[in-house]
Parts: structure tokens; C-alpha cells; sequence
């Protein structure tokens, strides 16, 4: 178990390294009544560099991608800088966007643990930006790609045309930028209706995390049309119904890993981050380049993948084969 000391040394250098926090500013500490605990570390750590935040406590959301109350939105369009330390992300949602169209930089760290300060949070970011910054080039100058696995992944899409956000480094000191904390992943957006394949689910899988049994997806035109599995594949498809929106079964997002600091523990937003994974996404992708607008956004990692953007192999079973 990692120290308290480390973990504030950690939590101080997040204010002042990935989120360049100055005394001058207002700082938001956006949570909800299951994640207060984790919280108060942010808390105790601004305090420590003597800065007073506004905390904000509300109900935990139901789903990734809810909205949370006016309130805190015009708390996080407020501030300069917005720490969300809640239960489900809120990097999908209006909130999040208007708030970063009004300039203030944020870290959303859905669900994150205390385990995560001696993986993924522990990173060097100088290195985690450079490795993304250059995969991020492969994604912008690509056309098409394939993902494979021993496990029987198969699956084809087009990111034609499209440009990937903005990487998701970690350091977000300016206004208007904003990304995970745990952070490390090159992104973009898939082309609508364009991916076809299978999709096959068996490590971790928001918001179930790390699976017991494998989930099968047919996925046809961009989006999911079979989910084949047991007990929790119908969990997984009883999620989905239950957002009620049929925008949320389609492909919304291809991203690669790009932390070597991150390990497999179960929650999303440290394991899609591990170095030379892949992840899907579905749901809403209006905020980094698509055009799908869905109540929900939720990823499916994808261990040791192999992936093939326009004939050139960018990683073989997890390793990467060019040079970042």
C-alpha cells in the first residue's frame, strides 16, 4: 500500500506540474458523496501549497456521460482550474465542454483510487506527452485500421479525414485544455457507420471493469447489433437499454495507450491508459472530433493488440513497432 506522504507528494505535483496551478487562481474540486475521501487529498494538497478550493459535493451520477446540477457546472465555468473526482467521468458532458469553452483547465479523474497514485498518476508526463504527441501524428495522417488479437478481436474502421484530439498527456496548463488524470492516450474519433467486425471483451469494460467472462460484440455499420456472452453480457446490455438511447451502441472512439507507468486494476481510466493497449469506445464523441451525440460514453479495453493503420503495423501484441 502506497504511503499518505507519497501520495500527497503526488497529489502536489498534479497542482503543480499537470495542472500548473498558481496562487491567484480559483480551483474546483468537483466530487460526489462516494469519492469525498479521495477528495480531500486534493484538498489537503491545495492547502498545503496555501490555496483554499471550492469543494462541491453532489449525488453520485447514474452512468458516464450524466449531467451533473447547474450548480456544479457553473462552479466548473467558473473556475480556472476543475478537478472532478467523482464516481463516473464527467469528461462527456456539457458541463465539462462549457466549461472548457470559458477557458478553464481541468482533470477528470472518474473513479479514481488511491492504488492509482503509485501507477498511472506516478508517471514522468514530459515523457507520457512526447510518446503521445508523435502516436497522435499516426492517427492524423492515417486512413484505415485494423485491430486483431489472439482472443478473436476482428475488427475494420475508417478514420479518414478525421484529426485526433487533443492527446490526452497530462499536462493541461493552459486555458482551455483539459484531459484524464491518470493520463496517456492518443485518440480519435472513427468515421460513423464505418466499422464492422467483432470486438471481443474479456479485461476491463466500463462501467462493469474487469470482467469474469468474455463479452462477444458483432459490431455492423459503426454499430453493436449482437452481444454474446453469459451473465455479464447481460449486464453489459442491460446498461446499455437502461440509458435508453440507441445513439449509445455506436463505435465512438479508437485510442492507444501511451503511459508505461499504468497497470490493470479493474477501472477504465487507469487501464486504457496502459502502454500499447487499445480501447473502443461508444457513445458520444461530439467533444473530440465525431459527430454522435449520445447520452453515455464507455470503453472496452483491448489487451496485446495487434493494430495496422494503412498497412503499416504500429504495434504487434501490445509492443509497439515504431519508434516513439
Amino acid at each position: 500500500m502506497i504511503k499518505s506522504s507519497k501520495i500527497l507528494k503526488i497529489a502536489i505535483r498534479i497542482l503543480e506540474k499537470n495542472l500548473g496551478v498558481k496562487p491567484e487562481e480559483t480551483i474546483a474540486i468537483i466530487t460526489d458523496t462516494q469519492m469525498v475521501n479521495t477528495a480531500k487529498l486534493f484538498k489537503k494538497a491545495c492547502e498545503f501549497i496555501n490555496i483554499d478550493p471550492i469543494v462541491k459535493i453532489m449525488s453520485p451520477a447514474k452512468y458516464r456521460g450524466e449531467e451533473p446540477p447547474d450548480e456544479v457546472r457553473q462552479v466548473m465555468e467558473m473556475s480556472d482550474v476543475a478537478i472532478l473526482v467523482t464516481t463516473f467521468s464527467l469528461s462527456h458532458t456539457y458541463a465539462r465542454l462549457s466549461s472548457t469553452k470559458k477557458g478553464t483547465r481541468i482533470a477528470s479523474m472518474g473513479s479514481v483510487t488511491t492504488d492509482m497514485f503509485q501507477y498511472g498518476l506516478s508517471a514522468d508526463y514530459d515523457l507520457v506527452a512526447k510518446r503521445t504527441k508523435k502516436l497522435s501524428k499516426y492517427l492524423n495522417n492515417g486512413s484505415t485500421v485494423e485491430i486483431n488479437t489472439r482472443a478473436g478481436t476482428n475488427l475494420k474502421f475508417s478514420i479518414a479525414n478525421r484529426t485526433s484530439a487533443d492527446p490526452d498527456d497530462g499536462l493541461y496548463v493552459n486555458p482551455c485544455q483539459w484531459g484524464n488524470l491518470p493520463a496517456g492516450e492518443a485518440f480519435i474519433a472513427p468515421i460513423e457507420n464505418s466499422a464492422s467486425g467483432i470486438l471481443v471483451a474479456n479485461s476491463t469494460i466500463s462501467p462493469l471493469g474487469f470482467l469474469k467472462e468474455t463479452i462477444i460484440l458483432t459490431i455492423n455499420k459503426g454499430r453493436i447489433v449482437k452481444i454474446s456472452g453469459n451473465k455479464e453480457a447481460r449486464k453489459f446490455e442491460s446498461f446499455i437499454k437502461s440509458v435508453n438511447d440507441q445513439k449509445a451502441y455506436m463505435v465512438a472512439e479508437f485510442g492507444i495507450g501511451t503511459n508505461d507507468k499504468a497497470k490493470l486494476i479493474g477501472k477504465i481510466i487507469e487501464d486504457e491508459k496502459i502502454l500499447g493497449t487499445a480501447h473502443i469506445g461508444f457513445g458520444t464523441n461530439l467533444d473530440f472530433g465525431g459527430v454522435n451525440k449520445s447520452k453515455t460514453h464507455y470503453d472496452i479495453l483491448i489487451l496485446s493488440p495487434t493494430i495496422i493503420i494503412d498497412r503499416k503495423t504500429i504495434i504487434h501484441s501490445g509492443k509497439f513497432r515504431i519508434k516513439l
